[in-house]
């Protein structure tokens, strides 16, 4: 054994009860439930008490069940003082149980301290203390000398049994938790290698047909252009730049869809900015600033849009506030107008295309929750997701 091993506390898997199973953890009630019901039987059937000396037994046995606890819980956080002071308390009982006539929980008290020690203390401390206990037992408590060996062997052999089960079954739950660790990040590993091929798909096949789109509708532009002035000429000349602003519109939202796959997105706030460009639109960003998942950015971004989409649709000329809050447990975006000329319209059923209704349904599968409708002035567009 090395001398690691002897000042080294048992690990904190093996010293708490939620690494034991369903059955463990009835044995160790019925257990605890057997020792306590030993105890108040051996305090009670002496004949010793009164009815005063009923309530001081009862309130001792009290005692010592919430030293037991705190001792377990001290253990658990590693501070062997208290630990220490505890198990010298409960001994201390022992000695006045024994005094008094109750031999019973005296000597549930000391084998419970002798196996308790040596699980849960580092070997240092918990050997003296086992020593302890179990030498006060076999000079007080026992008045057969072979039978007190056989017990205080017994004990020393099951609470060393004890403490090795419990490391194994915090090994076991380190592995368990590592393998689960492992897990995980292969899943994610595979989930980024899987948003890099779809990034190289669309880039090689959306991002190139709309590469060449805008190269046709400019050059068509050009050759209308030099056509005699007329009303069709200038229909559709007005079409085909019209196909040429959506061409550019998409191609820099796919841009943007594929940065997000390859996780080399802007920050949203910036992003934001850039998107009201030169309109009376008021961006207010409120909240410690954090990176977000790219689940969380793209949901904002395209709600945002379609928001302001809408605006100009439906509000044309009215003012616009987007109140982006970064929450201790999420992110929420708020766009407001103050209604305008138009009259305001359905905020949740046009647009340029994504569609409120399908945002909402984004929100929800990331645990976030969209919201548009009427405001004070004009309408207001809600949304919340985790981050």
């Amino acid at each position: 054994m090395t001398p690691a091993a002897w000042t080294s506390w048992p690990s904190r898997e093996a010293l708490s009860r939620e690494t034991r199973t369903r059955s463990r953890a009835v044995i160790g009630w019925c257990v605890r439930a057997g020792l306590l019901t030993a105890m108040l039987w051996g305090t009670f059937t002496g004949g010793l008490f009164g009815p005063w000396e009923t309530v001081v037994g009862l309130a001792g046995v009290a005692g010592c069940a919430a030293v037991a606890v705190a001792f377990f819980r001290t253990t658990l956080e590693n501070r062997l003082w208290p630990s220490l002071g505890l198990l010298a308390l409960l001994m201390l009982a022992a000695f006045g149980a024994q005094r008094a006539g109750a031999d019973v929980p005296a000597v549930v008290l000391w084998c419970g301290c002798a196996v308790t020690a040596l699980e849960r203390l580092p070997l240092s401390a918990g050997v003296p203390a086992t020593a302890v206990a179990l030498g006060a037992y076999a000079v007080v408590g026992s008045d057969d000398w072979r039978t007190a060996a056989v017990t205080t062997g017994g004990l020393c052999l099951a609470g060393y049994v004890l403490r090795l089960d419990a490391e194994a079954r915090g090994s076991a739950q380190r592995l368990l938790a590592q393998e689960r660790a492992a897990r995980v990040a292969e899943a994610e590993t595979a989930a980024l290698d899987e948003r890099s091929r779809i990034a190289r798909e669309i880039h090689d096949v959306l991002a190139h047909s709309l590469s060449a789109q805008l190269v046709h509708l400019e050059a068509a532009r050009l050759l209308i252009e030099r056509e005699p002035a007329g009303e069709f000429r200038d229909q559709v000349l007005k079409r085909v730049v019209a196909a040429r602003s959506m061409a550019r519109e998409g191609l820099a939202e796919t841009r943007q869809a594929l940065s997000a796959l390859r996780g080399e997105v802007s920050p949203v706030e910036e992003f934001l900015r850039q998107l009201v460009g030169a309109e009376p639109v008021e961006v207010r960003v409120e909240g410690e600033r954090r990176t977000l998942t790219a689940e969380a950015s793209q949901t904002i971004r395209r709600v945002a849009q379609e928001a302001l989409t809408n605006v100009r649709k439906h509000a044309p000329g009215a003012g616009v506030l987007i109140r982006l809050a970064y929450e201790p447990d999420a992110v929420a975006l708020e766009v407001s107008d103050s209604g305008g000329d138009g009259g305001g319209g359905d905020l949740a059923v046009s647009g340029s295309g994504y569609g409120l209704l399908g945002m909402r349904e984004r929100a929800e599968l990331l645990g976030g929750s969209l919201e548009a409708g009427p405001g004070e002035e004009g309408f207001v567009v809600s949304l919340r997701v985790p981050a």
